[in-house]
């Protein structure tokens, strides 16, 4: 048994946006150590079922044990939450009363140091959430050119000396493969002007972020599932997504917007004429973050951001 552990972030106001209906299906697309699949299921009846997901072998294991108690109430499959549809067809499931999205990296995959996705500890350069992924961070810094490297860093980790750090990159890489995270948080410290390396935060951070985005594929599988997941929502049921970057938070909130307002045609035209019909509200405009003792808690939820998607009822079609 694995040692995989969880804090769930928000998890009364995700438990109490989720609005949980006792006789309801719910999806947890990204079970972790099981902290927030704990708080759902413990809500249903008998009558009630959670389906589970992660892509994360060791997720699953710890999973498992966890929500054991809850019995045949909770099915646990090894997926990626983009594949939800085909996951729930397979268990003769169509519609759901909710789904949640805890996105990011979990302190486990953080602090196992074999998993590689940290630059304060020296491991494997991997980066892979799903350990059968073919691609690893290890591949993507030996084979990218400077050009991709650079647009990756620039992209996905915001990193302002993306540039500088992708020439070092492929400079060192021609003299010793760079397999190591402990190896790699060097290269990137070298590069990088003095003020900063000493601004307080390591300098490694926005291009670990970026690397292990390209690796998963993160922000795709985000943004390609949003519609697929609403439209396996049941009337009045709810899309619950916790980002912990200004990325992932700008995907969710630009989609749910839309879905919510989707009509194109141009402002001045007195009535609608595109066709397209809203899917449903956004429950929240802003999003929920963690108060002061859940941020002194957990240091996970520092970042957090929770919104939530209602699907339209008839009446609100009508």
């Amino acid at each position: 048994m694995t040692d995989f552990e969880h804090l769930p972030v928000l998890p009364h106001e995700t438990l109490e946006m989720l609005n949980i209906d006792p006789d309801g299906i719910y999806v947890d697309g990204t079970v972790g150590g099981g902290g927030h699949s704990s708080l759902i299921a413990s809500k249903l009846s008998e009558k009630g079922r959670l389906i589970a997901l992660d892509q994360d072998e060791e997720a699953i294991e710890a999973a498992g044990e966890r929500l054991k108690e809850f019995g045949n109430k909770v099915t646990i499959v090894r997926s990626n939450f983009r594949n939800i549809k085909d996951v729930l067809a397979g268990l003769d499931i169509y519609k759901v009363n909710g789904i949640l999205l805890d996105i990011g990296v979990s302190s486990h995959q953080l602090d196992t140091a074999e998993r590689g996705f940290s630059y304060m500890n020296d491991g494997p350069l991997d980066m892979r959430m799903d350990q059968r992924g073919a691609i690893s961070a290890k591949d993507i810094i030996r084979d990218y050119s400077e050009k991709d490297l650079a647009k990756i860093f620039r992209d996905y980790g915001e990193e302002r000396y993306a540039s500088s750090i992708a020439r070092a990159i492929v400079k060192e890489r021609n003299v010793k493969d760079i397999d190591s995270t402990g190896r790699l948080t060097d290269i990137i410290r070298g590069a990088v002007p003095g003020k900063a390396r000493h601004s307080g935060t390591n300098p490694a951070m926005r291009t670990f972020q970026a690397l292990r985005i390209e690796v998963n594929g993160e922000l795709e599988a985000l943004e390609e599932s949003l519609d697929i997941m609403t439209d396996l929502l049941a009337e009045g049921g709810r899309l619950a997504v916790i980002t912990f970057h200004s990325l992932e938070d700008r995907i969710v909130k630009e989609k749910f917007r839309t879905m919510e307002n989707p009509c194109i045609c141009p402002k001045d035209f007195p009535v609608c004429t595109c066709g397209r019909k809203p899917k449903g509200r956004c429950v929240n405009r802003k999003p929920v973050t963690a108060g002061e003792e859940e941020q002194e808690r957990n240091k996970r939820s520092h970042s957090a951001k929770l919104r939530v998607f209602e699907k339209r009822t008839a009446t609100e079609e009508g």
